[in-house]
């Protein structure tokens, strides 16, 4: 239960952490995607450090809950960061969640707690896994990320935050796993910076961090957080029922966690057409309002007047 509770504040740090470094990163140019130059411009905006620093808070709660429950079993709460994503971008651009995406945070809810609860993984130990299972799974999940990368790269636009979007979420899901085997490995006596999986956190972490950036400068919350939302923990599940070898619940329960799941897709698909998420387009919208601190007028803001020429301001 403790795990459940942390990995839901976490959840609800992320999303604000979302929402903040969207309004800094939503100023940028296309061109600048993949570059230093985004990061040096993202570091001297206050909406981008104050999303740091709840991403930050978020990272450390989500490390604690992996290390004291089943990753199997809080990972898949991390979905509920999507509803907390609307309820933020509702404060953030002034606007009021509707009858759809109330149904759909019902839904997702319900769903959600039909797949915690019969899910119920049990068994499997990080610290147990042989080295060459945890290389095929680094391997196997890493070529993954790397060709939807390829793919976004190859995209513009929505498309490309869409591939950017479920490129970070497998990332950040692959870290989740690296620091259940941290988390193993200190429990069972070891050093925290004797063991590999340290270190390959400060590898993929960063990395994570920044497909994070380029996936929400490359387009909408609309187009990036839906993807990272749910690949995110069905990467981590995978990882713990596939490599760290823990047992989920079946029979009836199975099909009752299957149907959760279902019902947790169709939430999010409908909080994804959320018009919410589509609103960090307008210009000048939120309490962040011209702090973005960059010259270059954000991209989709702009409205061509019928004189052909833009209003005083944009």
């Amino acid at each position: 239960m403790l795990g459940i509770v942390l990995m839901l504040v976490a959840a609800a740090l992320n999303a604000t952490a979302s929402v903040l470094q969207r309004r800094a990163a939503r100023d940028e140019p296309e061109s600048r995607s993949f570059s230093a130059q985004l990061m040096l411009d993202l570091i001297r905006r206050p909406a981008w450090l104050l999303g740091i620093l709840a991403m930050l808070g978020g990272f450390v709660l989500h490390a604690v809950s992996i290390s004291v429950s089943r990753i199997a079993l809080v990972q898949p709460v991390l979905v509920i960061e999507l509803p907390f994503t609307l309820l933020a971008a509702s404060w953030m651009f002034g606007l009021r969640l509707g009858r759809r995406d109330w149904t759909a945070i019902g839904l997702q809810s319900v769903g959600l707690g039909m797949l915690v609860g019969c899910l119920a993984p049990s068994g499997g130990d990080p610290g147990t896994v042989p080295g060459a299972t945890w290389a095929l799974g680094i391997a196997l999940t890493a070529a993954g990320i790397v060709a939807l990368v390829v793919l976004g790269l190859r995209a513009r636009q929505g498309r490309r935050a869409a591939f950017l979007g479920v490129a970070t979420g497998a990332a950040f899901g692959l870290n989740s796993s690296l620091i259940a085997g941290v988390g193993a490995a200190v429990s069972r006596g070891d050093g925290l910076f004797t063991t590999w999986q340290t270190y390959a956190v400060a590898v993929v972490g960063p990395v994570s961090f920044f497909l994070l950036q380029n996936a929400l400068e490359s387009g909408t919350l609309v187009a990036s957080q839906p993807g990272f939302t749910l690949t995110n923990p069905a990467v981590s599940v995978a990882w713990g029922l596939a490599v760290f070898g823990e047992q989920a619940r079946g029979g009836g329960f199975l099909a009752a966690g299957v149907i959760g799941a279902v019902l947790v897709g169709v939430g999010t698909l409908l909080l994804a057409r959320s018009p919410l998420l589509e609103s960090d387009t307008s210009s000048g919208a939120g309490p962040d309002a011209g702090t973005g601190g960059g010259s270059a007028p954000p991209r989709g803001d702009v409205r061509e007047p019928a004189t052909g020429s833009r209003r005083p301001g944009e």
